[in-house]
This record gives C-alpha cells, sequence and structure tokens, in this order.
C-alpha cells in the first residue's frame, strides 16, 4: 500500500510545513491564538495542540517509543502556550522524521491493534492504512489552521508537496 519512501517524503512535508507555523504562532497574540473561530477544535492554537497530540498518538504505535496519557477530548490543550507548543513540535517533528529515515518495508505490512478512545473499543487495522491516518491527519488539521491564519490576513508559505524544498 505505502512504502518507506512515502514516508519519508510526508514526514518531510510534515516538517516543512510545521516549520512555517513555528516561525508565525509565537508572533501572534494569545487572544488571536486562543478564540473561538468556529473550528471543530475551536481554535488556532487548540487545532495545533490536537494535532501534536494526534501525532504522538500514532508515532508511538509506530516506533514503541512515550504516547501520552491526556484524553482525545483535552487534546485541544495539550500545550499551555505557543512556545511550548513550538518546542514540543520540533521535537516530534524530528522523532517522525527517524522513524520514517528507519523504517522498512515489513514495517508497514501486517496489522495494528490499539485500544481507541475515540470508539471506546479496540480497533485492528493494516499498518499502512495506519500510517496514512497519520500524515492525513496532520495535513487535515494544517489545512484548518491555514484558512484560519490566512483569515487574519496572514501570508503563509506554500503548501504544495511538488514546491517543497529538496
Amino acid at each position: 500500500m505505502i512504502t518507506p519512501e512515502y514516508c519519508q517524503t510526508m514526514a518531510r512535508y510534515n516538517a516543512w510545513q510545521n516549520d512555517g507555523l513555528r516561525k508565525i504562532i509565537p508572533a501572534l497574540a494569545q487572544e488571536e491564538l486562543s478564540k473561538d473561530r468556529g473550528a471543530f477544535w475551536t481554535s488556532i492554537m487548540g487545532t495545533l495542540n490536537h494535532a501534536l497530540w494526534g501525532d504522538m498518538i500514532w508515532i508511538a504505535r509506530f516506533d514503541g517509543g512515550a504516547a501520552t496519557d491526556v484524553h482525545l477530548r483535552d487534546s485541544a490543550d495539550f500545550t499551555p502556550t505557543p512556545a511550548v507548543w513550538a518546542a514540543e513540535r520540533f521535537r516530534m517533528d524530528a522523532r517522525i522524521t527517524l522513524w520514517a529515515q528507519s523504517v522498512a518495508a515489513i514495517d508497514l505490512v501486517g496489522d495494528l491493534s490499539w485500544a481507541s478512545a475515540a470508539l471506546g473499543a479496540e480497533v485492528t487495522k493494516p499498518k499502512g492504512l495506519c500510517v496514512m491516518q497519520m500524515f492525513n491527519h496532520q495535513t487535515h488539521h494544517r489545512g484548518q489552521v491555514h484558512a484560519m491564519l490566512t483569515g487574519l490576513g496572514l501570508k503563509l508559505n506554500d503548501t504544495d508537496l511538488p514546491f517543497m524544498p529538496e
């Protein structure tokens, strides 16, 4: 379904996009970041925190490293400040990149099982599908943040994969 090269490309894309956000977010006023903008996770920070939380949950399933005991319902408050979010985002992107650089084709086949807090049940899905979900989840929520930031009149970096720096 997917390859190690796909994982490496998407990890690079994730880091590139988040690097742009890390440069913008700490410079914005807290009231702009926490304002309810009608998004599913309410605000810019709520959405960024949820995406970071999701990455931690998914990558822990793939690399066997630390996860979090923060519940899905509390993921919008995952980090207390934009500066903490930026630092944690940087660390998470490095973790995802390291995993992607070491993943082998065999690591992407078979099933992955976990206890889903969202469904309140044990779930088993193909590993490749789960990896795609992690990257899709990132892109989806960054798109929401991009729209909210654009609504503030900010000019953000390109988001197209073909224009990602080499």
